[in-house]
């Protein structure tokens, strides 16, 4: 007969309603199995097989693994007693294992070998089905690995490395052609590629640079998936006080690389993640289902917290959609023809960006000194677009700037220092006098009034850096 001397001592009988039998359970061979979600300090799912009177116990803290391709770590714990094998609630606050706790699944098993390092069993549950064996890797931690294939022949599991679809510059589809098109809001912030595995959230920038360390309070929307992989197409933001879209405020948050200011940021400047597309969900891939019906799945999920939100779209309103992009003092809208498949990496003409305030991604190639309150400092940007024969200049940007982006563009500035103009054209006499020339590596955006008939950008003014962006990524928008 197995004991519950460490369960016991774990608890407090009278700050928790788990259960607490007074006597242990008599070994009768049981075979029932449980797996339990646990919302705790970090989610996880605890799987537990009955076996001599108690409930022997793990901590997956990625589930159960739908691919015997990827095994999944198990940390081995206390014996639990049967009757937890019915347990859902509350623990509360100061309690071992406090959070909340609900059956994921439950159902019977088969042994096929049980010993101290190596256990394989059959389930049948109500959600998971088949092979696995649990094989102990050193001390209390071992891994779960299903054998067998999953149990939906066309299960495939969610891509790690996928690029976001680009969309070209243009204006509203005719009106003839409104009701082939769907519109949403463009937003004012930072392309990601999200992927949802085991409760766990990883984003990447359009650049395929990893950046979840910089926004930590996104980390929630893995609990709110759950098990299921998922891997959605999204837009990073930050909102004013006047719940506008700042472009400006996210420039503190897109450069940070350390945990800990990143957690004190999250809460002075606070971002939104905006959930657009669905590219994957639960096994199957919907890069190649139409864009209405990848609108319709992701809604399906109700995806709306206090950082991550899935906002709005609209088929067949695109003027409507325009009037009130203006009326928010939005960037503009994004138009999407109804029936288009997702193309990874690509730019297309399915998808049509319709602005409402032109802004262009730059090249710096060098910059010139300040004057007055900006002496010894940068006083203009020298920018430039890359073409075939070279990085082409297009005008210098002065203003726009605060004095903490002045001081970062300063310090990144210096570290790129070369001797020579990177650009392929020739600078007008005034643009090149005193410039400070640097090897063509950050990328930034500007806004501006117009193209000259010459190329040059007129009236430019800084809006930031654009660290997910690479300089062979840019290309003349309007």
């Amino acid at each position: 007969m197995a004991e519950l001397t460490e369960y016991r001592r774990k608890r407090d009988p009278d700050g928790t309603n788990e259960p607490m039998p007074q006597e242990d359970s008599p070994a009768d061979g049981g075979d029932s199995f449980v797996i339990q979600e646990h919302h705790a300090r970090a989610l996880h799912w605890d799987f537990r097989l009955e076996r001599d009177g108690v409930l022997v116990s793990w901590a997956l803290p990625k589930g159960v693994p739908d691919d015997p391709k990827t095994n999944h770590l198990a940390v081995h714990v206390e014996d639990h007693p049967l009757e937890y094998g019915s347990f859902s609630g509350e623990i509360g606050p100061g309690q071992y294992g406090a959070g909340t706790v609900s059956i994921w699944d439950h159902g019977r098993y088969r042994t096929e070998k049980w010993s101290d390092r190596e256990i394989k069993v059959v389930l049948d549950g109500q959600r998971v089905h088949g092979r696995f064996v649990l094989f102990q890797t050193g001390g209390k931690n071992w891994m779960i690995h299903r054998m067998n294939a999953p149990v939906r022949p066309d299960w495939t599991p969610a891509p790690k490395d996928l690029q976001p679809m680009l969309a070209t510059l243009g204006s509203l589809p005719p009106a003839k052609e409104d009701a082939r098109w769907g519109y949403e809001m463009k937003w004012d912030g930072m392309r990601a590629v999200v992927r949802v595995d085991g409760g766990r959230v990883s984003l990447r920038s359009r650049n395929n640079r990893d950046v979840t360390v910089s926004f930590p309070e996104l980390r929630g929307l893995g609990e709110a998936i759950g098990a299921e992989q998922a891997v959605f197409d999204a837009e990073i933001v930050c909102f004013d006080e006047h719940g506008r879209p700042d472009f400006g405020r996210l420039q503190d948050r897109m450069h940070v690389s350390s945990a800990q200011q990143a957690r004190g940021l999250a809460k002075s400047r606070p971002v939104v993640l905006l959930l657009f597309d669905l590219l994957h969900y639960d096994g199957e891939s919907l890069l190649d289902r139409p864009y209405s019906e990848r609108r319709d799945r992701l809604e399906e999920l109700r995806l709306d917290g206090d950082s991550w939100q899935t906002p709005a779209a609209f088929a067949g309103t695109g003027a409507e959609a325009v009037r009130t992009s203006q009326e928010l003092g939005l960037e503009g809208v994004m138009a999407k023809r109804l029936d288009s498949r997702y193309r990874p990496g690509k730019r297309s003409k399915d998808w049509v960006k319709v602005k409402n305030i032109r802004t262009q991604e730059v090249v710096i190639g060098g910059w010139t000194a300040g004057s007055g309150r900006r002496a010894g400092g940068i006083g203009a940007l020298l920018l430039g677009l890359p073409s075939p024969d070279g990085l082409s200049y297009i005008g210098k940007v002065g203003t726009g700037f605060t004095q903490a982006m002045l001081e970062d563009l300063g310090s990144r500035l210096h570290r790129l220092d070369r001797k020579t103009a990177p650009f392929a054209t020739e600078l007008p006499r005034a643009d090149r006098r005193d410039a400070h020339w640097v090897s063509p590596k950050l990328v930034g955006e500007v806004a501006f009034a117009e193209w000259t008939d010459d190329l040059r950008l007129r009236h430019p003014s800084w809006r930031g850096l654009r660290p997910d962006k690479t300089a062979d990524q840019v290309v003349r928008e309007s």
